[in-house]
């Protein structure tokens, strides 16, 4: 993991085209404004987590109706 020490209203880039200001410090809390082209996705990391698991399930969904599907033609045959 690199970690850097920024200051207000500096920032770091990411690639050509992705900048992270640091624009507020407030106790705890670090309000970051990030500036990326449209088509790069940004979320918190729980949100991240939350529809990866979520694509993992629907997944596994469509995977079991097909093998249901499979073995319903099958019993046919």
């Amino acid at each position: 993991m690199l970690v850097l020490t920024r200051k207000s209203n500096e920032s770091i880039m990411i690639g050509n085209d992705i900048e992270i200001t640091v624009l507020a410090i407030e106790g705890e809390q670090i309000k970051l404004g990030i500036n990326a082209p449209k088509n790069v996705e940004i979320h918190r990391k729980e949100i991240y987590l939350s529809i990866q698991q979520e694509n993992n399930e629907a997944t596994k969904t469509e995977t079991s109706i097909l093998e249901n599907l499979y073995g319903h033609f099958k019993k046919k045959s």
